[in-house]
């Protein structure tokens, strides 16, 4: 059985840095990993690992690749409206005021408020107005996750399965993941589905994997909205339904997934479970690219020096040509159109390449 990529959210992740990975041929590419978010924001989901349309499109997933935790980025704990002070910790940690942060979250969680100390949690996993220290994030998460905060109970879990601030403890991990996936936590059930589609922490089990990212997916989250299209698209645990996976494509891509971007431009270029709509996948693809995608910048340089879409373009098809080869995406059929350019043509395309790559 033919399994997509997926690869597992980072610790104490609300954005990811990747999810599943459909893969396209013509001309043979395999996703790479894309950039990490830097700083923490308001808690939206985000965004690694791609494909893209060529001129003669065709589909194929990778075999399944067992998930590996990653560094941590951050959880987000939103604060209820209904208990007064909160919303000033949660204020100032999204303003970056960690310090202020800490200093009323520890007022707050010594009045027991769970919330609070998730917050402490967080700032003492992400060395955030303190100094880091996993032991004491794991003893808040704890404190929270006992008191029935869905969000530390995931963060908790990530730690167990990281052994950061203690010893790894998997299937400690998995109760805690399942429990916060019970409550709502759409990462933790998210997760819960690759561990369920990995088989090695729990038996395989690809219907309980398409289940659970169904439910992270209507909660919104884009790396299971991405995942679920592929199930959807190769019909693994699910009906195959492309009319479907498309629509989850769409859904992630409008919240700037870079791999949901690629795909669903895919989709539109060769009109695949949707009307076909090449000027629009080729803005997509023009999008992907300039968010560092280097499987877009391979198909938006064939779509550019071949005028398939767009009108051709030779010059800044090639710069995208360039530029891809140095993110692993190189093409011996666009080399050999790039090596009978036009010397001059051929300089510009080089000269434009150096200059997106800030190497000039």
């Amino acid at each position: 059985m033919k399994l997509p990529r997926i690869t597992i959210l980072a610790t104490l992740l609300l954005t990811a840095p990747a999810a599943a990975q459909l893969q396209i041929t013509p001309p043979a590419t395999t996703p790479s990993p894309p950039a990490e978010k830097q700083k923490p924001k308001a808690p939206p989901p985000a965004k690694k690992k791609e494909a893209a349309p060529a001129p003669k499109p065709s589909a194929s997933p990778k075999p399944a690749a067992s998930p590996k935790p990653q560094l941590p980025a951050t959880v987000i704990p939103a604060p209820p409206t209904d208990t007064p002070g909160v919303d000033l910790v949660f204020g100032a940690y999204q303003r970056g005021q960690y310090k202020t942060a800490f200093e009323l979250a520890t007022a707050r969680a010594a009045a027991g408020d769970p919330k609070a100390m998730t917050m402490l949690g967080e700032l003492y996993s992400n060395a955030m107005g303190i100094r880091r220290d996993y032991a004491k994030a794991l003893e808040w998460y704890k404190r929270a996750s006992d008191a029935g905060d869905r969000e530390a109970m995931f963060a908790l879990a990530m730690l167990r399965i990281s052994g950061r601030g203690g010893s790894v403890d998997k299937g400690e991990a998995v109760k805690l993941m399942a429990s916060a996936a019970k409550l709502g936590e759409p990462k933790a059930a998210y997760n819960l589905a690759l561990l369920y589609l990995d088989g090695q922490t729990l038996p395989q089990d690809v219907k309980r994997s398409a289940e659970l990212l169904r439910q992270a997916a209507d909660a919104g989250l884009p790396e299971a909205q991405y995942a679920l299209a592929t199930f959807y698209k190769e019909g693994t645990g699910v009906p195959k339904d492309p009319e479907r996976a498309v629509r989850l494509l769409q859904a992630a891509s409008l919240a700037d997934n870079v791999d949901a971007e690629v795909e669903y431009a895919i989709a539109m270029f060769n009109g695949t479970g949707t009307p076909k709509n090449q000027p629009a996948a080729v803005a997509l693809l023009r999008k992907a690219s300039r968010q560092g995608s280097a499987i877009a910048q391979n198909r938006l340089a064939w779509v550019l020096t071949n005028g398939m879409g767009a009108s051709a373009d030779k010059i800044e098809g090639f710069k995208w040509h360039l530029v891809a080869k140095t993110g692993g995406k190189g093409d011996p059929e666009l080399d050999k159109q790039l090596s009978d350019l036009p010397a001059d043509d051929r300089a510009k395309a080089e000269a434009a390449a150096k200059k997106w790559l800030g190497t000039k």
